[in-house]
């Protein structure tokens, strides 16, 4: 346990709180997953990089944690606020798949992603069409809450006072998100159980007191978390998109639930939006950029991580492919100095104090997630003159918090071959030991040639390159 006291910003109370758990012997955690429609947009990666830093610190401050995020394979519509056509049955017509195959190809697609980006706090996954009855008992509970019109069950938000609360969106302009729908009582009311259109039959449909149907998506996040976390759990997270209508809808039926003005969680955390000016982070405009886009293009993923570590999770963090280069140099670097350090000597008279350094990494960290800080402080570990065993303890604490795995990667491992290359690494290595013999033979004609035949193979030669990195893959 450290001593640096841990301080979040609740965004129910717009305010940096002490992070103090309920629990000393398991902090809570739910982050809202993804709906396994499609790949996910690099995007949506942020959020899981943000809850995994989140998750990292909270063991790194000596909490064991339970970590759960959830899988939504039915209920959620095109529009986030209750109306549209249901993303699951919308993306099984399109592909001719069942929606159960697209869930299963998604899902695993989305876990590797994870994997790659090196997330690793989760504890537990929960999928919506596990826990369908445990839906329509909590939806029993809260009736008292809602009424029924012919499209389902409905919830009425003018039963909970401070509706709204967490997005502060009970204006009118608040409320221009919400869609209409024949027959609802207020705009922000939302669908708790959805029936199937007379006549129609979903591909997901389950029997329920209000007719056969399904649940609606704010209901999945409320009955999972209360199932898998308790009531109340310390922390929730999500994008920021989430605040507006997802999380506060999540709150009202807590709220319902529990009879209480408690919100489900005591701190409600989002992280910004991960904007690209070329218009492709959203999967509505068709192509847009998912991981495997980056590493098609050659970049290793945690120089992605690296990128968002770079900003804070409240920050606006635009994407450029400049910005995503400038930090996959930064993680060379960084694999550089590490590789460097460990064969050269320190004297013992002159050696410093890892827990100097560990004491920096804490500071920023505890400053709600301050992670371009701590990345300041991982910078000044690597420049002071530490012994190995001390360097090598330091490291693991860094990579523990900031996952990149500077204790294990290599410079091999950065080298990612573009999808569109034309030659394979070791023909690139092969061409370029017989440039390198030219060149010492002084027959520039041929270096020149062999230069000229890479460059049109789309291999960039980096003659007097400072970090030594041969060549790089132009995109």
């Amino acid at each position: 346990m450290t001593d640096t006291p841990l301080m979040l910003y609740n965004s129910l109370t717009r305010s940096i709180e002490r992070f103090e758990p309920i629990d000393p012997a398991q902090v809570r955690v739910y982050t809202c997953g993804p709906t396994v429609y499609n790949y996910q947009h690099v995007g949506n990666m942020r959020a899981f990089l943000f809850a995994d830093t989140l998750g990292r610190v909270l063991r790194w401050k000596g909490w064991p944690t339970k970590h759960v995020i959830n899988i939504t394979d039915v209920g959620h519509l095109t529009s986030d606020a209750d109306s549209g056509d249901d993303k699951m049955e919308k993306a099984a017509a399109a592909q001719a798949k069942s929606i159960w195959e697209i869930a299963a190809h998604y899902t695993e697609a989305f876990k590797q992603d994870v994997a790659r980006l090196n997330i690793t706090t989760v504890s537990e996954w929960t999928v919506a069409t596990d826990h369908i009855a445990q839906m329509i008992e909590f939806a029993k509970r809260i009736e008292g809450d809602c009424y029924q019109i012919d499209g389902g069950l409905y919830f009425d938000t003018s039963k909970v006072p401070d509706y709204g609360t967490l997005a502060r969106a009970t204006t009118d302009d608040g409320e221009s998100r919400i869609d209409p729908v024949s027959g609802k009582r207020h705009p922000q009311d939302f669908a708790i159980w959805r029936t199937s259109p007379p006549g129609e039959q979903r591909q997901m449909e389950w029997d329920s007191p209000w007719g056969k149907g399904a649940p609606g998506w704010h209901l999945e996040c409320s009955v999972m978390s209360l199932q898998h976390l308790g009531h109340p759990f310390d922390i929730h997270t999500g994008g920021i998109d989430h605040r507006e209508i997802h999380h506060p809808n999540e709150i009202a039926q807590n709220q319902a639930y529990c009879g209480c003005g408690d919100s489900g969680a005591r701190i409600w955390m989002h992280n910004n939006f991960l904007v690209d000016r070329g218009g492709k982070m959203s999967k509505s405009a068709g192509e847009f950029l998912r991981l495997q886009t980056l590493v098609d293009a050659g970049f290793h993923p945690l120089a992605y991580r690296l990128m968002c570590l770079q900003a804070h999770y409240r920050s606006e963090m635009e994407f450029t492919w400049d910005n995503l280069a400038a930090a996959s140099v930064r993680l060379k670097r960084l694999v550089m100095a590490v590789a460097a350090l460990r064969t050269k000597p320190v004297k013992a008279d002159k050696t410093g104090d890892r827990r100097d350094h560990l004491a920096k990494l804490d500071a920023a960290v505890s400053d709600d997630l301050n992670t371009p800080a701590a990345l300041v402080a991982l910078d000044e570990m690597l420049a002071a003159p530490l012994l190995n065993p001390e360097r090598d303890e330091a490291l693991a604490a860094f990579d523990a918090v900031l996952g990149l795995d500077l204790s294990s990667i290599t410079r091999a491992d950065l080298r990612i071959r573009p999808a569109t290359a034309k030659l394979t690494e070791a023909e690139v290595e092969a061409r370029l030991a017989e440039r390198r013999e030219a060149r010492a033979a002084k027959d520039f004609a041929r270096s020149d040639a062999i230069r000229d035949e890479l460059v049109t193979s789309g291999v960039d030669v980096m003659d007097g390159d400072p970090l030594g990195w041969d060549w790089k893959i132009d995109i």
